[in-house]
């Protein structure tokens, strides 16, 4: 089970790809009560999974109404924390089960890798009936039972001792290289992003080409107390933002762009910008778009860790008429 505000990549593999293998995924909303929640789940129900920040609608989970409510169906909560980061929110700490980052993006910030992390809380009970597959014996280990074994630490070290062997999900010696690298400035990079992407997104507010502005620290945001709650830190450097007119209006504001490029990639040093609809989300439906909250003239901004100033010039004259 899923909530719907998902990067458009996430929300195939659930509901596509992973289908194809007998694996099919409960989308819920974001803004759904605790009782809708509850009915959502079914008896075969293995995870909840969400996004600490909305990929690309900012929208901030809480993660501690999420992981109550998992836990209630005796399953995990699997978070993705790659818009936060582990400097500006630690899951885990929140009630989170797994926490999985797309190390590509922020933690290596300089888009020179390809890569991705698992980390395992080790608190979960995996031994609740739900998960024969880790408790009953693997006949490919001489008859091992992964929670007899390891007990809470079961699914990681399933993970790397099946999963990444079957399916060939191990970095290269160089990109984890490149990574490790890039995690010892995250804290100084995530400081930047979020304080370049506060301004800008105020800025933005202020533009009368502009019909609106999300960003998880403006007070105007749906989920701003969550974002007190969960990000003291800084809300990270998205900011999605949408301008007066029709697509082919947000088409010429990218193509004015001098310092931001059009690029899928998000969350290094430079500043980038796309348009989810008819990019990172154009396999959904106009249906699944609009319930993962993708409009038409919705425009996604990384900010980089250029001078501000820079970045505001370069937005101003693009949207300038």
């Amino acid at each position: 089970m899923a909530f719907h505000n998902l990067y458009g990549g996430t929300y195939t593999l659930l509901t596509s790809t992973l289908k194809k293998f007998g694996i099919e995924t409960t989308l819920i909303p974001l803004t759904a009560d605790d009782e809708e929640v509850r009915r959502a789940f079914r008896p075969n129900t293995k995870l909840l999974f969400g996004e600490t920040i909305g990929n690309p609608g900012v929208e901030v989970l809480d993660i501690q109404r999420a992981a109550s409510l998992a836990h209630e169906a005796g399953v995990p909560l699997f978070v993705d924390n790659t818009f936060a980061t582990p400097y500006l929110c630690r899951p885990i700490e929140h009630g989170a089960d797994i926490v999985i980052h797309s190390a590509t993006k922020y933690l290596d910030g300089h888009a020179t890798s390809l890569g991705g992390f698992i980390v395992d809380s080790g608190r979960f009970n995996w031994e609740n009936g739900k998960f024969p597959h880790l408790t009953e014996e693997d006949p490919n280990y001489h008859g091992l039972s992964y929670t007899r074994a390891f007990g809470a630490k079961a699914f990681a070290v399933k993970a790397r001792a099946v999963f990444l062997r079957d399916f060939g999900t191990t970095l290269s010696p160089f990109n984890a290289f490149l990574i490790n690298l890039g995690t010892e400035t995250l804290h100084l990079r995530m400081q930047r992003h979020s304080e370049n992407a506060l301004a800008i997104a105020k800025a933005l507010q202020k533009n009368p080409q502009v019909e609106w502005v999300r960003y998880p620290l403006l007070p105007e945001s749906s989920t701003y107390e969550l974002t007190q709650k969960y990000l003291p830190l800084g809300g990270s450097g998205i900011i999605s933002f949408g301008i007066k007119g029709n697509w082919q209006v947000s088409k010429e504001f990218i193509n004015k762009l001098q310092l931001a490029s059009l690029v899928v990639h998000v969350g290094d040093l430079r500043t980038h910008v796309l348009h989810p609809a008819s990019m990172t989300h154009r396999q959904l439906s106009v249906e699944a778009q609009k319930k993962a909250g993708i409009l038409e003239n919705m425009i996604r901004l990384s900010v980089g860790i250029e001078n501000v100033t820079d970045i505001l010039k370069d937005l101003e004259q693009a949207l300038h008429t």
